[in-house]
């Protein structure tokens, strides 16, 4: 094993074989934290959004935080409710592509697409962001490095997920469950010091709130209910994720579909009981969230906090009053938080693959991406994914806020669709369905897919209007753009394909052959070059060297006449001493002479040991080829040669290895001979080329003549 294979087997494990497909299936427990993660991390967030949305029209507004996260938990058991319909319904593992392409058609399913696919990138960089927010609230040293860190923690989940799905779910288990023990301890502590009235204040909540200069009007006014709706679309942050599970379900074990639908239920359980928790204590105590706190955040006596002052998140605000005099407690809840962040943007890194996976498939995107890895994932799918979500931390220095109106545009637009084509799913089989238990099940389904279709379709709405010059028509640029790329892919496989489709002319084989064997010196590679044409017995034969230097070439015929080669050697001058034009231009003459027959080019080449020697050989070789693959009628064929520097990367590859102390004791099998890459050192005669042989034809060795 080399240094580059054991270091690949060192990062991502020993290789799994595709039998063992089965192994890498998730239990419900497992699949929570996997598919699950980024929903229930959204409610470090989301709620975030809410506060400093209303923040605009002051503290009076802080009022109407609770109505909006209830307002955003109804969206969210309403998806949950409608999904569960989804997941078992269709257990493919294409989700709302698959659901929208089966009943809405291929042009909807590609809008899905396209939405799904800038929806995970963000996912990652969203939640990636806003871990190392929390690192730098946590870690002092880290502020002001939030972009490294966040580029860091990207790759390394790349890194955890090219180990496959299973072994990155049993990782990624624990800190998801330490989370929601975090969160919802912290809630049950913080609950308990609410109701004997011991629940301390939030250290901002002394801080008076700026009212920005753009927001016009008070509380009943137009400008307040647009702003409402601006909070109302950022909570629903909190859904991002639901869709996930729907593309994972072939990761379950069976029943798939009961199992996905399950784990759909506890995820909307969990995550609207810990976001309504936070929302609920946060007015509680009175916390103070501003998206720009030097300007929009006075000290009681009207001055400003100041550069130097650093907001914490909505939860570390709440964890520092809850868990005041015990340093422990919040550290834990700071921690939990940043790294189920983390992990979040690993439901994106087991959503992204399968979907590319699936549009592969079809023909949307390229074929490589349907290609799973030694561990059974699709690992390019990672590698691209990890790529895009550093380029977008990277433009938007991973602040949370700005690449929060790039998200959830692109979930609504996949919910919507699916919900639609849902509704259409049930009534398709209602119309063939007899018995009435079962209709009164489907039509039970058919209602919950119409109130979500009905949910997600305004949200959608409130969504485009409210982001869409905050930063959504980025997004939604970015998805008409990934349309009309998957639509060209598409286009081009379908041309590709009717090109290479059989048909009744290529049964027919060409008139004649012409082999070209291309001499610069008379040595081995050149002679075996000769014996590998000679032997595919084409109609003509004839050697080529073009002349750059007449004394080698004068010396290079006298030695081919000297030996006798019974190949005509054709001699190309080149007046500016280029070797391929002059080539090129040979090749396509006969071509042009003889349209329907095939020239087989054969070129001989040196394999070699090493990476430099490869720049001191084959170059003029590679540049032939290079020009000759783009001729049509032209077949290219290279002659390996092998030097000896090659030979010892081979002994290498086949040397035995001994027990300790065979070798000592005599039993060890024997040495084998070593082997010359040039093979057995017969005289050239018996190499394919006889010395002595009749004379060949102007035209070349004719194969009637031999």
């Amino acid at each position: 094993m080399g240094l580059a294979d054991a270091a690949k087997r060192l990062l991502l494990g020993r290789k799994l074989r595709s039998a063992q497909q089965n192994e890498t299936l998730l239990s419900k427990k497992i699949a929570l934290p996997v598919f699950a993660s980024d929903a229930l991390s959204s409610v470090a967030y989301a709620p975030d959004e809410i506060f400093l949305v209303l923040a605009a029209a002051g503290v009076s507004a802080y009022t109407f935080t609770w109505p909006v996260g209830i307002a955003v938990a109804v969206v969210m058991l309403a998806v949950v409710a409608s999904y569960r319909q989804n997941v078992q319904a269709y257990t493919s593992g294409g989700g709302d592509y698959e659901v929208t392409t089966t009943n809405l058609g291929s042009g909807a399913g590609l809008v899905v697409g396209s939405a799904l696919l800038v929806n995970y990138v963000l996912t990652v960089a969203v939640s990636i962001s806003a871990a190392a927010q929390y690192a730098a609230s946590a870690v002092e040293p880290l502020r002001g490095h939030q972009t490294v860190v966040a580029v860091a923690a990207v790759l390394l989940l790349m890194a955890v997920n090219l180990r496959g799905v299973r072994e990155s779910g049993t990782v990624f288990a624990v800190p998801t469950y330490l989370f929601m023990l975090a969160v919802l301890g912290m809630a049950a502590w913080g609950f308990g010091q609410l109701l004997t009235g011991g629940l301390p204040q939030a250290d901002s909540a002394s801080l008076q709130l700026v009212v920005e200069d753009d927001f016009v009007g008070g509380l009943g006014s137009a400008a307040f209910v647009f702003l409402l709706l601006r909070a109302f679309s950022s909570g629903c942050a909190a859904l991002t994720g639901v869709e996930a599970i729907s593309n994972g379900v072939p990761a379950f074990r069976k029943p798939k579909g009961k199992n996905a639908a399950t784990t759909l239920l506890l995820l909307g359980t969990i995550a609207v009981t810990m976001a309504m928790s936070i929302i609920v204590l946060a007015n509680e105590m009175n916390v103070r969230f501003v998206e720009e706190p030097t300007e929009n955040l006075r000290y009681a006596d009207g001055s400003a906090v100041g550069e130097d002052y650093h907001q914490d998140p909505v939860i570390g605000q709440l964890a520092a009053g809850i868990f005041e005099g015990f340093e422990p407690g919040f550290l834990f809840v700071t921690t939990a938080t940043g790294v189920i962040l983390v992990l979040a943007a690993n439901t994106a890194y087991n959503g992204f693959p399968v979907l590319g996976s699936i549009l592969a498939q079809h023909g949307y995107l390229p074929r490589q991406l349907d290609t799973r890895g030694d561990r059974l994932a699709f690992s390019n799918g990672i590698v691209v994914l990890a790529g895009m979500a550093v380029v977008l931390i990277v433009s938007f220095d991973a602040e949370v806020t700005r690449l929060i109106q790039l998200y959830i545009v692109g979930v609504f637009v996949s919910f919507t669709a699916s919900q639609s084509g849902m509704v259409r799913h049930w009534n398709r089989l209602l119309q063939d369905e007899n018995d009435p238990a079962v209709r009164r099940r489907m039509k039970r389904s058919r209602a919950i897919n119409a109130f979500g279709l009905s949910v997600t379709g305004l949200v959608l709405v409130v969504v485009l209007v409210t982001k869409f010059t905050q930063g959504a028509w980025i997004a939604v640029t970015a998805m008409a753009a990934i349309f009309f790329v998957m639509r060209a892919i598409r286009g081009h496989y379908d041309r590709v394909n009717e090109e290479l489709a059989i048909d009744e002319y290529d049964s027919l084989l060409p008139s004649r052959v012409h082999a070209i064997v291309l001499v610069s010196r008379l040595h081995k590679p050149a002679v075996r070059a000769l014996a590998y044409a000679r032997a595919s017995r084409p109609n003509t034969l004839e050697a080529i060297t073009v002349s750059l230097d007449d004394e080698r070439t004068e010396a290079l015929t006298r030695e081919w006449e000297e030996r006798g080669i019974p190949v005509p050697l054709k001699v190309l001058s080149s007046p500016y001493r280029e070797t391929t034009r002059p080539l090129v231009r040979y090749v396509r003459g006969i071509r042009r002479e003889s349209p329907r027959d095939i020239v087989a080019v054969y070129i001989p080449e040196y394999v070699v040991g090493h990476w430099w020697e490869q720049v001191l050989h084959n170059q003029a070789a590679l540049r032939l080829k290079g020009v000759l693959l783009f001729t049509p009628g032209v077949m290219v064929t290279s002659v390996p040669y092998q030097l000896a520097s090659s030979e010892v990367a081979v002994k290498r590859a086949e040397r035995e290895r001994h027990a300790p102390g065979e070798v000592r004791r005599g039993t060890a099998p024997p040495k084998p001979p070593p082997v010359d890459p040039a093979g057995p050192s017969e005289p050239v005669v018996n190499r394919g080329i006889p010395v002595k042989e009749g004379r060949a034809s102007r035209r070349g060795d004719r194969a009637g003549d031999r």
